[in-house]
């Protein structure tokens, strides 16, 4: 008999903290708490295998009813109460549990069990009618909407009139006769859009919630979650039922979420914040304005409400020693779940939590100072990608600006944009190229496309531990949560403060550092990367075995990848330098001369031109490789299209509008990117790479005799798919940097090798090795021509491909290891058996993407290179690469995960 449910709590342990594929990261770390002897109330976990049979079969196990009985069974031995008993009800919990945390993403059903009869033996066992009605109530509406369907708003609408016809303003305000008749109304609500009164049986009552947490997996939300987050739908989820503790059944009692270091700057002090007398889905909901755990929280944010380490000290004092032998045990930063019930701790969830990349830098270094961890672990705990949060500009701290509100600094970073106020909205906009704020009273799951889209969040209410907050702090949003001073009128399109009114579209800028709400747009500095990101950083390149280099064309690019730790340019395009302003005429006069000698006269200007900027690329990369491409993109890309630009090139070519118009559609191509370019234009027009490999090793001899540097340029033509083609090529550069030499009397470093970008060139890489010291593979190009697609056409009908698993990923950005890969790996290997010591790199996009630096860790290249905001990404991933144990770095760990 197989085995789909794992008791924990109350003497058993059949979990442990490793086995989180089957039991979910909240089921393992329930059976891991209840194991090291911390607070858990009993319960069991319905296996991710149930989940995965339930959503490709339809239906559960045979064996799966019994199962459950001796689960709730080991629950009513531990608790004393028992499931559908009148007299001494029990009542469970029933919540979703993936492998890895998505909040907010899937369905949680709490108050489980109750019904018309239960609720008046709750009602004797706790001596509160107002407790146990308000718990119904509860339980009603979570229950109507999860698992029946029922609209929330439905609920909402039913209790703020009851509070109204009062006059009253808080739920806490209700007695429970009031609760009753919400009751009465929720029940009203169920049956009318159901057709059916509200269900009454315990037992189908807790099918029904399985079912829908389970469907959840499958929701809109939490497939637009995993997607961004490349979680594979195969995971499934588990379902964790258990035992209810209550804070909300008076003063003693209390619900919290917490931090044991601060998630946002990785500070080593307890964060988080807690509400009396409520549940805990009140906390992360926003509804009420939570409290914070410590004194020190509590004035960090200028509040007045008392802190949990006045209101309830000794139960204060537990709870630093859970968080102290937490972080012990699990050697992370740990987020948690907490409920008071008559003043006794229960802990109801443990996991590694979300961070930003600041705090995650800054709680590796420190628990490597503390003795918790290794530098190679610390290395391991940091999501490369997640260091993009740190790459990007901040506000400049001496530019004017107008603060018109203040909220919580949720998630840092700051962010300018068009004010937006539905997500929807906000996804269209940001298609459009255009940046926007997504601002809302609180966001909910439902959202998450139009925080992704946005450039940050801004919400009226919720506190740091609010959905908008830990969402944000997973994408790298900056967020601004609960900024109580602004008011949102949705239906108005109209967000108010004071006398101040914004409309939709309005530019504002958000601080998620500060909490601060500006007007307008805010100008912004570069990052300094410095500190715990030094430190990770330094011990990353201990640690990796490939050498990472930047593409880059300008000094600017040069500069900013050299300080962000590049070790050379593995790709300059010198197309990109054709484009200038000063130069784009002379070089459509060279493309629209008659002859060889016509073109030679405009080449003769264009050359001081190139030669200068590699003068400059060769002086920043201090003797550091630098590859530079010749001429790729075919040249009817440089010609002019209007009238005017026509005019000019014509004037200084000696040629009349319609000659230079008859020109630019001769030199039209029905599909370029496979026509007249790359290699191809170099033997057509040698004359052309004649000019810029002059540059090149004029330049070289310049900073030689200058500087007293060396310079190495490894000169690659591009597009190669014959030997031929690159023997032909070899011999000129080889005679111009000859040529070149002689005359400046000095002796000339450089290799000479191709762009891999086409299949027949990897597969004839044996052959073509022959000819060349290295291979960079462009994988850009090559994923194009090896899938027959268009990079700038897929994006038309690639979703539809990842929809219907066609595709996991867009080849695009994380490279196709099963069929480019292959290619790349035949290429690697056949290339080797020419040239041994040849040199291998990537230097098409996904050389920043860190899936992509694994592979290439796998088949032995020797250097990745990307754009230069990506190196320090492309560092970690290569060190990580690296390790001994690939899976360090895997989606299955949660402590990758950054928000």
């Amino acid at each position: 008999m197989s085995k789909w449910v794992y008791t924990f709590g109350g003497g058993a342990r059949e979990g442990r903290a490793d086995m989180r594929n089957l039991l979910g990261g909240k089921g393992a770390n329930l059976a891991e708490m209840a194991a090291i002897g911390l607070p858990v109330p009993p319960g069991f976990t319905v296996t991710t295998e149930t989940c995965t049979r339930f959503t490709q079969m339809g239906a559960y196990p045979d064996d799966l009813d019994e199962q459950i009985t001796q689960g709730l069974t080991h629950i009513e031995k531990t608790t004393g109460h028992g499931f559908g008993n009148p007299a001494d009800p029990l009542l469970v919990s029933v919540r979703s549990g993936a492998r890895v945390s998505m909040p907010g993403m899937m369905d949680t059903v709490l108050n489980l069990g109750l019904n018309d009869e239960t609720v008046e033996g709750l009602v004797k066992k706790s001596g509160d009618p107002r407790f146990a009605y308000d718990s119904y109530r509860r339980f009603i509406q979570m229950f109507g909407d999860v698992v029946l369907g029922v609209e929330h708003y439905s609920f909402e609408e039913i209790l703020e009139l009851e509070k109204e016809e009062r006059g009253l303003t808080l739920d806490t305000e209700l007695t429970a006769e009031h609760w009753l008749e919400v009751i009465a109304r929720y029940k009203a609500k169920v049956e009318e859009a159901t057709g059916q009164p509200f269900p009454q049986e315990p037992r189908a009552q807790l099918w029904a919630a399985m079912d829908a947490v389970f469907k959840s997996w499958t929701n809109q939300r939490a497939k637009t979650y995993r997607k961004l987050h490349h979680i594979p739908e195969s995971w499934g989820t588990a379902v964790n039922i258990q035992a209810m503790v209550f804070g909300n059944m008076g003063e003693d009692c209390a619900t919290g979420v917490a931090f044991t270091r601060n998630p946002s700057s990785g500070e080593n002090a307890f964060y988080g914040e807690y509400l009396v007398n409520a549940q805990g889905e009140d906390v992360v909901a926003g509804i009420r304005t939570p409290q914070n755990i410590t004194i020190k929280g509590k004035e960090d944010n200028n509040s007045d409400l008392p802190a949990m380490e006045e209101v309830m000290p000794e139960v204060f004092s537990q709870l630093m020693e859970v968080r102290e032998t937490l972080e012990r045990h699990y050697r992370d930063m740990q987020d948690i779940e907490f409920t008071v019930e008559a003043g006794t701790l229960y802990m109801l969830q443990t996991r590694n939590g979300k961070r930003t990349a600041k705090a995650a830098l800054k709680v590796a270094v420190d628990m490597v100072d503390e003795g918790l961890i290794e530098p190679q672990e610390a290395v391991k705990r940091i999501d490369p990608a997640s260091l993009d949060q740190l790459l990007h500009p901040t506000l400049d701290p001496d530019a004017e600006r107008k603060t018109i509100a203040r909220g919580l600094p949720a998630s840092p970073g700051a962010a300018s944009g068009k004010i937006v106020f539905t997500a929807d909205e906000a996804e269209k906009l940001a298609q459009n190229g255009e940046k926007v704020l997504l601002c809302r009273v609180e966001t909910s799951p439902e959202d998450i496309h139009g925080m992704h889209a946005a450039q940050g969040i801004l919400t009226t209410r919720g506190g740091m531990t609010s959905h908008a907050a830990v969402v944000a702090r997973g994408m790298g949003r900056p967020c601004v949560a609960g900024a109580a001073e602004l008011r949102i009128d949705h239906k108005t399109g109209v967000m108010r403060v004071r006398e101040m009114e914004l409309t939709a579209g309005d530019v504002i800028t958000i601080d998620g550092t500060t909490g601060e709400v500006m007007l307008g747009e805010v100008p912004t500095i570069e990052a300094e990367l410095t500190g715990d990101f030094g430190r990770i950083m330094a011990w990353a390149d201990s640690e990796r075995r490939m050498r990472v280099r930047t593409n880059a064309e300008t000094p600017e690019d040069c500069r900013t990848a050299r300080r962000f730790g590049a070790e050379g340019v593995g790709l300059c395009r010198t197309e990109h330098m054709f484009f200038d302003a000063d130069r784009i005429v002379a070089v459509r006069e060279m493309i629209l001369a008659k002859d060889e000698a016509g073109r030679r006269h405009a080449l003769d200007k264009i050359l001081p031109m190139q030669r200068q900027d590699f003068v400059e690329i060769f002086h920043i990369m201090a003797g550091l490789p630098v590859t530079i491409r010749l001429l790729d993109p075919p040249l009817h890309e440089f010609l002019p299209r209007e009238e005017k630009e026509m005019a000019e090139v014509g004037a200084a070519a000696g040629l009349d509008v319609e000659q230079v118009r008859t020109r630019v559609l001769k030199l039209e191509e029905t599909n370029p990117m496979l026509g007249h370019r790359g290699c191809r234009l170099g033997i057509t027009y040698p004359e052309i790479y004649e000019m810029q490999v002059r540059a090149i090793f004029e330049a070289a001899v310049v900073v030689q005799q200058d500087k007293g540097e060396t310079v190495h340029p490894e000169v690659m033509v591009p597009l190669v798919a014959w030997k031929r083609e690159l023997e032909i090529l070899r011999e000129m550069i080889e005679r111009v940097a000859s040529e070149i030499a002689s005359e400046a009397g000095v002796t000339i470093e450089y290799t000479i090798g191709t762009m891999i970008e086409l299949p027949r060139a990897a597969l004839q890489a044996k052959e073509i090795a022959e000819a060349a010291e290295f291979f960079s593979f462009g994988t850009n190009d090559l994923t194009q021509t090896t899938f027959g697609l268009s990079r700038d056409d897929a994006g038309n009908f690639l979703p539809a491909y990842e929809a219907h698993g066609i595709v996991e990923h867009d080849p695009f950005v994380t490279l196709d290891t099963s069929g480019v890969g292959e290619l790349l790996d035949i290429a690697a290997e056949r290339g080797r058996m020419s040239r041994s010591d040849i040199k291998l790199g990537i230097c098409g996009e996904h050389g920043g993407d860190p899936a992509t630096i694994h592979f290439c860790e796998d088949i032995g290249l020797d250097y990745v290179s990307c754009s230069p905001f990506r190196v320090p990404i492309a560092r970690l991933a290569a060190a990580q690469a690296s390790a001994k144990d690939p899976s360090a770095t895997s989606e299955e760990d949660p402590a990758m995960a950054t928000a």
